[in-house]
């Protein structure tokens, strides 16, 4: 039985339409760049991208949002409307912008600041027939777009670019669907909902007969989305061609990415088996397995918590006496191959690296982060109500992955923000008197199975019988186009699927041919979160921290929640925990045997029993939250590695726990910590002071080195920021030093590392790890320029090594010390050594240029760029770490 189907209550019965009272009095902001308008015609595309003209409202969200990078130090409360949008309930009839009725019993306003459309029902089925309608308006083409990348075949439909390549590898290796496994999660949720999932089929229906509306109705007149022109689906002459409709299995086509991308956690284990037996290797099983624990760090006692009040909430722990692992034979994992038949422009040296980094992506415990929130109290602020600056880190595109909508209608009555094509509901924003955000959580719910083959290679054991492995497949061809100058090519790419998930790995143990399979709790279960969002909408539902905590309960993938009102705050980390057998080790993989299945786990549905929601961290009314995808509290372990005493929520936390600490916090004060700590460089804050107090223990006499030590010792005193000498002049501040520690980083850690763990561990850890993720760091086959940066790292196990090398206390401390094997002086000459060769680097191999960037520019390396996933293009902004829909919020009253 799945978590919350006991719990879920059925709709109020009240048909009227939701009253639209707004107790946030002006005091709720939001923002969302580039802007809420992501369709263009072929015109309004050809406009673009020869004379620079913008459609109306599609960019102009990105200024104020770029402009709070330099606008932020001098920011006050009534300033807060230069760089955020007031998003109170409701158009005034003198900002009214246009109004439309698509259907009578719903009429669609959009506001002359943002366009954003508010949507109000005399019917519910009319609410989300708007909102429906309302996205084919502003995001059509982005839809189509991921509803192919759903379904892997994004090449097929937008052309065989490395990108488009990239993502579609990426998504069908964890979630490749046939069109019968699409609908029976449609099945599943109607079946186990009650008359919640119900309603939410219905709602998805109508929120899809809405987008065909619109289809039909731009194509009849002709002004759908230009790219359908562009990538040669319509004739801009004839207007042949079709814009194929919607139906219910789009939208879990289209879940299926979102959960991938931001809302699922762990994996990883065979890699994490193959560093825990170089370490053995290196070390003995004994001391080798000690000093993997330590880079580990499970339960790091120095960790930034988001619950930090000192409540435990066991799940994932190290077993005391493991069971059933299944750890590879040295030198035997070979990954699983997924294309087959390559053709033409998939058969280059380009695409095979797109396709590996792809494959790297998928495959990994690091899982691209969704974040922050900051969220204080009212016994702390300046009112006494709560404030909370939140939102998720989406990456930035163009057009925005997130579009704007307030919804109004019975039982629902909300404005936020909404993944295009599943905006039915809000999913992150406010209702009358209360607003919501997320940040991907990340915990363990992905286990690795070992299958023991026979017969074949294509059979396994299942419960002592032979068992063919199902094999999925889908086919993509392309040939160049207007939109995609790609040349002609194509492949097959194949996933074979278990009861035990899909295989990924194969190798032996103890000699034996065994594949490992990768099993999410999630899988076949990719749009279960419904009924969760559904709550979040009703003001009938949500009343008070704990009706929010409930609510929350209903979400299946990995988030952590936070909630606001006038008086209250709360938190809650939401997915479905499988209870795992005991001695079973989550992070290692372990033997496809009914011994080690989850508990009450159904291989037809891939349905289990989870931990109960009392389990999961979770708060209410705690001084202060911040959460930039760290750990959620005492004893729930991380899913990977980089969760240790140096992560970039420490630099929210130190900020917060500040303002906490000195009273009176304000909605600016709140938005000055999170822009202050969205520019700052995390191991320059945090870890640079310790590097120099090593070098700084005996008088550097080189003076090229003395003059880098002396610009970087300036650039920490200065607030280790990475930020333009004055707004528009795209030159950094400190910039020789920024430059130097870019360069010097993965020298350091390799010189500091590698002796002591042997290259072969140490080659493994990175695995585990990646070393650095500076903003110019590429960042998967989604490119650069990702705005998001220092989620992982090897900056906790530098800050405990040279920390143990300085003779410090350290809590949670490495199994021994690396840097110089523990000798200061050596540890300085390794330190040194490095940095005199990082100074000579040129900022051309620092910042090597790109298709956006000439070699050597170090501000346009870091940059922001919206990612085209259309015609329409922008310009590059200056580097911010924040999220990308952001909510600045402050409710006076209450219902």
């Amino acid at each position: 039985m799945a978590l919350g189907t006991t719990l879920v209550l059925p709709l109020p019965q009240a048909a009227n339409a939701a009253t639209t009272s707004d107790y946030c009095q002006s005091q709720c902001s939001d923002i969302l760049p580039p802007g809420e308008n992501g369709n263009a015609t072929l015109a309004q595309i050809l406009l673009n991208q020869t004379l620079g003209i913008e459609p109306s409202h599609a960019e102009d969200q990105l200024g104020p949002y770029a402009n709070l990078a330099t606008g932020y130090q001098t920011l006050t409360n009534s300033t807060i409307s230069n760089f955020f949008n007031d998003s109170s309930f409701g158009v005034t009839s003198s900002q009214v912008a246009s109004t439309e009725t698509p259907r009578s019993d719903v009429t669609i306003v959009r506001d002359k600041a943002t366009g954003v459309p508010h949507i109000t029902g005399t019917t519910r089925s009319g609410t989300e027939y708007g909102a429906g309608y309302a996205a084919g308006e502003d995001r059509l083409w982005m839809m189509d777009l991921f509803r192919h990348v759903g379904r892997g075949n994004l090449t097929s439909f937008a052309g065989g670019a490395l990108a488009n390549q990239g993502l579609e590898q990426e998504f069908y290796r964890v979630a490749p669907y046939t069109e019968a496994d699409l609908q029976a999660q449609i099945d599943y949720i109607s079946a186990n909902n009650g008359t919640r999932g119900t309603q939410a089929l219905a709602d998805a229906q109508s929120y899809i007969d809405g987008i065909n509306a619109y289809i039909d109705a731009s194509d009849s007149g002709r002004y759908f989305p230009g790219e359908y022109v562009l990538t040669g689906h319509k004739d801009s002459i004839t207007n042949a061609g079709t814009i194929d409709h919607f139906k219910l299995t789009d939208l879990i086509a289209l879940a299926s990415v979102i959960g991938a991308l931001f809302g699922s956690g762990g994996g990883g284990e065979v890699q994490n088996a193959v560093s825990l037996l170089d370490a053995q290797q290196q070390y003995g099983v004994t001391a080798g397995t000690k000093a993997w624990e330590s880079f580990r760090e499970r339960n790091d006692p120095e960790a930034v918590l988001t619950v930090h009040d000192g409540s435990s909430f066991p799940y994932a722990t190290e077993p005391a006496s493991p069971q059933g692992e299944a750890l590879p034979d040295s030198g035997s994992v070979t990954e699983e191959p997924l294309l087959y038949n390559k053709t033409g422009s998939a058969a280059t040296s380009t695409a095979a690296a797109t396709s590996a980094a792809a494959a790297v992506t998928s495959l990994t415990a690091q899982k691209t982060g969704m974040s922050n929130a900051l969220v204080v109290s009212g016994a702390h602020t300046a009112s006494g109500h709560p404030v909370a600056v939140f939102g998720p880190q989406t990456g930035y595109f163009a057009p925005q992955l997130l579009m704007l909508e307030e919804l109004q209608g019975p039982g629902i009555s909300s404005r936020g923000a909404a993944f295009a094509g599943l905006s039915m509901y809000v999913e992150l924003g406010r209702g009358q008197d209360y607003s919501w955000s997320a940040t991907s959580a990340m915990q363990d719910v992905t286990d690795t199975y070992a299958v023991q083959l026979c017969t074949d290679d294509y059979h396994y054991l299942y419960h002592g019988t032979c068992t063919a492995m199902e094999k999925l497949t889908q086919t993509n061809a392309w040939t160049p186009t207007t939109a995609d100058s790609t040349a002609a090519g194509g492949y097959t790419m194949v996933v074979y699927r278990t009861k035990y998930g899909l295989v990924q790995d194969r190798a032996t143990i103890g000699g034996v041919k065994v594949a490992y399979t990768s099993l999410r709790t999630s899988y076949m279960h990719e749009a279960d979160s419904i009924v969760g969002f559904q709550m979040l909408n009703d003001p009938g539902y949500v009343t008070s921290p704990a009706t929010f905590q409930s609510a929350a309960s209903h979400i299946n993938y990995t988030f952590n929640w936070f909630y606001v009102d006038s008086t209250h705050t709360a938190y809650y980390n939401s997915g479905n925990n499988p209870v795992r057998a005991t001695g079973v080790a989550a992070d290692l993989p372990v033997w496809g045997q009914p011994a080690y299945e989850w508990s009450g786990w159904d291989p037809v549905t891939n349905a289990a029993t989870y931990t109960p929601a009392a389990q999961h961290p979770q708060s209410v009314d705690q001084d202060y939250y911040i959460s930039w995808n760290n750990k959620q509290a005492k004893d729930y372990d991380s899913a990977g590695f980089g969760y240790g005493s140096v992560h970039r929520a420490s630099l929210l936390d130190a900020r917060v726990k500040k303002l906490v600490a000195a009273g009176g916090v304000t909605r600016a004060l709140l938005v000055k910590a999170m822009s202050d700590a969205s520019l700052t460089d995390l191991r320059a804050e945090d870890v640079l002071p310790d590097i120099l107090r090593v070098i700084n223990s005996q008088t550097v006499t080189d003076s090229s080195l003395a003059t880098a030590v002396s610009q970087l010792t300036a650039w920490v005193t200065a607030g280790s920021k990475r930020t333009e000498t004055s707004a528009g002049s795209q030159t950094y501040a400190n910039a020789t030093a920024i430059q130097t520690l870019d360069a010097w980083w993965p020298l350091l850690v390799k010189a500091e590392f590698q002796p002591g763990l042997g290259s072969d561990l140490y080659t493994a850890l990175t695995g585990d790890l990646t070393i650095d993720e500076s903003p110019s760091t590429a960042h998967g086959p989604t490119g650069s320029h990702a705005g998001s940066s220092f989620q992982y790292g090897w900056w906790s196990y530098v800050d405990k090594d040279l920390r143990s090398v300085l003779g410090d206390t350290v809590s949670g401390g490495l199994s021994q010390s690396y840097c110089g094997s523990g000798s200061l002086s050596a540890c300085r000459d390794t330190l040194l050594s490095t940095l005199k060769t990082a100074i000579g680097e040129s900022a051309a191999t620092v910042y090597p240029g790109d298709t956006t960037c000439s070699a050597g520019a170090q501000w346009c390396a870091d940059s922001i760029v919206q990612r085209t996933l259309g015609g329409i293009k922008h310009y590059n902004i200056s580097w911010q770490n924040r999220p990308t829909f952001q909510q600045v919020v402050e409710f006076p009253a209450h219902r």
